[in-house]
């Protein structure tokens, strides 16, 4: 329907133009005319015809154009981060303030002073714009100096939280919703239509395995939104020059100003070059891990032998993996354990410790008791 009265629109402001070219012809004498008046008449209203009907057949022409140049404009603001645009809208006004004097100036000058206004402010605004952006952060360092308001708004406005962009791995994971519920991650929680798009496409693979990882994610998502006491927020920005979903991601932080929560470790490492900060689930599961020291004594169950000879295989409630020096042969028993070292790698930590009576053992051997 808005097409339609912008159609319509067109093809009137076109007749209007073609009346006022009739007009200015018959008027000023550009053309011979009969004394007929009809004849005066028809020369006046033909050219508004003509124009309009040609305004009226062209117009959806124009409408797409204008309509492709809307979303293209507005496809590469939202790309740009709020910093530049801030810097750009600073520059923009200046040079056009400076524009201003100038043409004020000019504008006596016979034959060209009309122009050079219009000149001076499409070439200082746009001077003003690109140097606005490059320099953004010198321009909003002068105005972060003239602070408002009391100190505590000020405070609230610089420890604000920032925004939290959700991949697919971390969502599948699951345990992002039981970290919102213990409060130790803020909100807005941010989930890009990509991310959506990617996990529906994964719940209907043909791969049951694929397909309940999908499902899984899909229902945490309902989980976070309906019961826990967190904003979240569905992200409709896309960039469709960029067809990796990883790099959609790392994009849209740059543009939010804010983390990627992942469990990716490619993604960490891109993200991280790209100066975009990560909040990784499974480093953080890594640093919440008990501590233990060499000596300690510990109670575990061992389940399965080891790699190498003699040994076995225990696991801590977390998973950490134990393995217990002579521990082959107390399979399937609950032992008394010390530690003897701890080694942290990058699949996470893993513990040597020894049978609790194996050390007595060692020193009457040596002494000669045994």
């Amino acid at each position: 329907m808005i097409k339609k009265l912008v159609r319509i629109g067109i093809g009137f402001a076109c007749a209007a133009g073609g009346l006022y070219l009739g007009h200015f012809v018959t008027s000023h004498g550009l053309i011979t005319l009969p004394a007929n008046n009809e004849i005066k008449i028809a020369l006046m209203i033909f050219p508004g015809i003509i124009l309009g009907l040609i305004g009226h057949s062209i117009a959806p022409i124009i409408i797409q154009w204008v309509l492709q140049m809307t979303g293209w404009m507005e496809s590469n603001l939202q790309k740009m981060p709020i910093q530049d645009l801030m810097g750009g809208a600073i520059g923009l006004i200046i040079g056009l303030i400076i524009a201003s004097f100038i043409g004020n100036s000019f504008s006596r000058i016979p034959f060209v002073g009309t122009y050079i206004p219009i000149f001076a402010s499409f070439l200082l605004g746009y001077i003003g714009m690109s140097v606005g952006a490059k320099k953004k952060e010198d321009l909003l360092s002068i105005f972060s100096l003239f602070k408002f308001g009391s100190k505590e708004k000020v405070s609230k406005l610089e420890n604000r939280p920032k925004h939290k962009v959700l991949d697919t791995s971390v969502i599948i994971d699951g345990r992002i919703a039981d970290i919102c519920k213990t409060g130790f991650v803020e909100g807005p929680l941010v989930i890009p239509n990509f991310v959506l798009e990617e996990l529906r496409h994964i719940a209907d693979s043909s791969d049951i395995l694929k397909r309940n990882r999908g499902r899984r994610g899909l229902d945490i998502l309902n989980k976070i939104r309906k019961e826990l006491d967190i904003v979240v927020q569905i992200s409709d920005m896309d960039f469709e020059d960029i067809v990796e979903v990883d790099s959609k991601l790392v994009k849209l932080a740059q543009v939010l100003d804010g983390y990627v929560v992942t469990n990716d470790y490619n993604l960490n490492k891109v993200a991280e070059l790209q100066g975009v900060r990560v909040l990784n689930i499974n480093e953080l599961a890594n640093a919440i891990k008990p501590v233990v020291l060499p000596g300690e004594e510990m109670t575990v169950q061992i389940i399965k032998d080891g790699k190498e000879s003699g040994q076995g295989v225990a696991y801590l409630d977390d998973g950490t993996m134990i393995v217990v020096e002579n521990g082959r042969r107390v399979i399937g028993e609950t032992v008394n354990v010390l530690v003897t070292s701890v080694l942290q790698t990058a699949a996470g930590r893993m513990i040597f410790a020894k049978l609790k009576g194996d050390e007595k053992k060692g020193l009457n051997e040596v002494g000669g008791i045994v």
